[in-house]
């Protein structure tokens, strides 16, 4: 069965605010890592970066720019009932209100730190993208793809690790927040690297009959 190129953006934008979605309500879990500990977020940020190159390097910067306002309005949704929700008092049957409230009461900050990163990030992922772009004339997707996601990743970590948690208790200084994005960041352009094969795939996937040569 073929799919024309609306369907596949479809499926592109599904995928980038079902991603938005889970970092936000599940990334409060902490793992070890290489004996490290990160969020599990870590393995959803780098293929929301991966999802808006591939669009872009296909369908230009305003393509992009309405995954980014799809993203954002979904977000807000999300932090307005979530607000709404955890201050509502529980029924007299419903038993694990205290449990509730901390889960998903922690959510509203992050969720408002993860607006601000994602839009300042991905803002800077799309404009760094385009320029590097023009100044190869299109060639060496692979270096537009990491150069502009490496800068707009250390943009997504310092912003929301210091609006989310900076002051949450006497341990989050800002040295204390510093060391811990460090290793994340790096985790996270660890991740974007190594599927940049996948940025290949998914251009020519995207663009289908219409593909032209990738240049490498």
């Amino acid at each position: 069965m073929q799919i024309n190129t609306s369907t596949k953006l479809d499926i592109l934008l599904s995928l980038f605010v079902g991603l938005l979605i889970g970092m936000n309500l599940l990334g409060g879990k902490i793992i070890s890592l290489l004996g490290i500990s990160v969020s599990v977020g870590i393995f959803m940020v780098p293929l929301t970066f991966l999802i808006t190159d591939i669009v872009e390097e296909v369908h230009g910067k305003q393509a992009v720019k309405r995954f980014i306002l799809a993203g954002v309005i979904t977000l807000a949704v999300i932090l307005v009932f979530t607000a709404i929700f955890v201050a509502l008092p529980p029924h007299e049957r419903y038993q694990t209100d205290e449990a509730y409230k901390p889960t998903y009461g922690g959510s509203i900050r992050i969720i408002l730190a993860s607006i601000i990163a994602f839009v300042l990030a991905q803002l800077h992922d799309a404009w760094s993208f385009q320029l590097i772009k023009n100044k190869t004339k299109g060639k060496a997707l692979w270096l537009r793809n990491n150069v502009s996601t490496m800068i707009s990743q250390a943009i997504d970590t310092l912003l929301f690790m210091f609006i989310a948690f900076y002051q949450v208790s006497p341990k989050f200084t800002a040295g204390f927040i510093i060391s811990l994005a460090i290793p994340y960041y790096l985790f996270k352009i660890s991740f974007a690297a190594i599927d940049t094969p996948l940025v290949y795939l998914g251009v020519k996937w995207l663009r289908g009959k219409n593909n032209e040569h990738i240049d490498k």
